[in-house]
Order: structure tokens, then sequence, then C-alpha cells
């Protein structure tokens, strides 16, 4: 064998060797389906590479990083991690992180054009400003509640006539007084000693103009709501966030110099901030700056001159995760919360191996 063979074989290898790693670690979208979205990295399953599980790879290897947090939003990159768990940690943080909610309604009088069951159904997902890490569950059947498991609620208010107001006057707000009911309207009622244990914090709505009811002279709502802690594999109103998402990190490689009017093209395509132009030497070129704002809307390759210049990708353990609070409890609170919840889950998952061995 000369040596211009050995050259070619080894160059065949390096090849092999790129496009496994491309298999195992990238995402391909294609013009018209995407490819390697399975996970294909367990043990055994490529030569020449060791994917036995260990945790010192783990560590090594996974990270989060923090990227933009403010009262109620969050959005961090967790890397180093299989798909499953990233969805099993986004699944906990819709439905398995409790909060407190109206569970019970007791309407003692409603004249407005509201049915109970609908102004009921409405004041259950006003969301509650209360920790429910300060609450216990309420026992199943359990009418009453105590001051360890739930909070009371009223909403008292009745429309009149506003005696000041104009006689040529057809605006409600100035002819009426309180014909517009809002979720600010619903107060405290301390039960037991919750006056002196939550005498710093404020329980109630966590926004107060949350329109529940119209009201006309005469009318009134006189309504005692009890709240109590749930999670929203029960209910959806006792869900903590309005969105929890992920996406996996973009990755876009330009595969050829593009020039000109392609390049100006090519920016287009993109969303505003991916590609860039730059002026090389009187050429305008195009250039890659960042990959993390596109939509992967693959609009470039409707283009036949363009989508053979890019490469379309996207890393396969690298999670962009978006998480919107309701305001209950703050992302990040929310966040920790859920990784408490998924660590009992695997300790209980643990335990019950450890029984069947056993028996």
């Amino acid at each position: 064998m000369g040596s211009c063979d050995v050259y070619e074989n080894i160059g065949k290898m390096a090849a092999t060797m790129r496009n496994v790693d491309e298999i195992r670690d990238r995402v391909i979208l294609c013009e018209f389906d995407v490819k390697n979205v399975h996970t294909t990295d367990y043990p055994g399953n490529y030569p020449g590479y060791d994917d036995t599980w260990s945790l010192q790879k783990f560590k090594k290897n996974f990270r989060i990083d923090l990227v933009q947090m403010d009262e109620t939003s969050l959005e961090f990159d967790m890397v180093g991690i299989d798909a499953a768990i990233a969805n099993a940690f986004r699944r906990i943080l819709l439905a398995e992180v409790p909060t407190m909610a109206v569970e019970k309604v007791f309407i003692y009088n409603n004249t407005s054009i509201i049915q109970d069951e609908i102004l009921a159904h409405r004041l259950g997902l006003i969301p509650i400003k209360a920790d429910p890490r300060l609450f216990e569950y309420r026992n199943a059947g359990d009418e009453e509640g105590t001051e360890i498991d739930t909070i009371q609620l009223q909403l008292k208010i009745k429309c009149t006539r506003n005696l000041r107001a104009t006689k040529d006057s057809a605006d409600p707000r100035e002819l009426y007084l309180n014909h517009m009911v809002y979720s600010k309207d619903m107060k405290w009622v301390p039960i037991g000693n919750q006056a002196d244990v939550f005498a710093d914090i404020d329980i109630g709505p966590v926004h107060g103009d949350i329109l529940l009811a119209q009201l006309r002279p005469g009318q009134e709502l006189d309504i005692v709501m009890h709240c109590v802690k749930g999670i929203g594999q029960d209910h959806a109103k006792f869900s903590p966030v309005a969105t929890a998402s992920y996406r996996l990190l973009p990755e876009i490689t330009l595969m050829e110099t593009v020039e000109g009017e392609k390049a100006e093209r090519l920016k287009r395509c993109f969303s505003p901030g991916v590609i860039e132009v730059e002026n090389h030497g009187g050429k305008v070129v195009a250039k890659v700056v960042n990959s993390r704002l596109d939509t992967c809307s693959r609009e470039v390759l409707r283009h036949e001159d363009l989508k053979n210049a890019v490469k379309l990708a996207r890393v396969r353990d690298h999670f962009i995760f978006s998480v919107e609070s309701t305001g209950i409890l703050a992302p990040d609170v929310l966040v920790t919360e859920a990784i408490k919840v998924l660590m009992t889950k695997c300790r209980r998952f643990l335990s019950e191996l450890d029984s069947t061995e056993m028996e």
C-alpha cells in the first residue's frame, strides 16, 4: 500500500468520525425533514466511543448559565443533559410545583348578570400572592380548613349611583360607584393566628387590575373564598408558570463565502442579529454573528442559490429554558423548587429499586 493510499484511508476515517460526531451531537435541519432527532449515544452503539455513564463525566459536562432574569421571567441555559431530563424538568415546572389558589367559593349574594358557576371559575383562576411553602396540603374531606392549610378571602361590594354626577353624563365611570369589580376588591380575612404569623406579608391577588364583573346600581356581590395548596397536575389554576419552555441552541455554519446581493438576501432570511454583513476590501460579505437569536424558520432553504451555502443545526444537549412566572413566586424560586421535586422523584425511584431487590 502506497503512502497516498494511507493518507486517503486516514482522510476517510477522519470524515467518518466527523459524521458520527455530527449524528451524536447535532440535530440537522434540512429542507423537507429534520435529521438526527433521536438520542443515539448509548453504550456500545458507536465503536471507539465510551458512552458509559459516569458521575465524573456528568459533572464535567453539565452546567447552568443564567442569561436573563427579572421579577417574572427567567432565561437560562442547561447544558450537558438528555432531552428526557430537560422535558421532565419542564413538566415539573408546569404541573408539580405547588401554589395557593381559590378552591372553595361560598356565594352568599350575587345579583350581577354573571352566573355563580362562571364567577366561581373566574375567581379560581386569579393568581394568589402567598408562599405555598408556608402552608400544608388540606386533608381530603376537610370542609372548614385551618390557619395552616387555608387562606380566606372576601369579596363584598355593592354598586350605587353617584349623586355628584352631572345630569348630561353618559359615562358609567361617572354615573356609578363600584360598577367595575376588580381583583383588588378581594380582601384577605386572617384565620386563627395568621394575622400575627403573616404580619409582614401582603396576602391577596398578584394583580389588582383583573376585571371580575360589572355591576349596575342595586347589584352586589357577597362572596367568601377558601384558598388551598395544590399542583397544576390537579388543576391548571395551581400552575405557577404562565409559560415554561425550552429550545435547542441553534448553530448556523456558512459553508462558503457569501458576497454582494446574496449576502444581503441571506441576512434577511434570518431573525435580526443572526447574520450581519461586513465590508472586506470593498466587498460586502455575510458573517454569522449570533446563532442564538435564530428561530430556525429555514427560510434560507427556499432560495436555490443560498441553501447549499448554509448549514442549519441545533446542539443536541444545549437547552435554552424560558420560564415566566404568574407572579406567585419569583422565577428563580420556581426553578429551585422544581429541582427539589425532581430530586424527590429520584430518591423515591431509588428507594423502590432497593425494596424490589430486597424482595
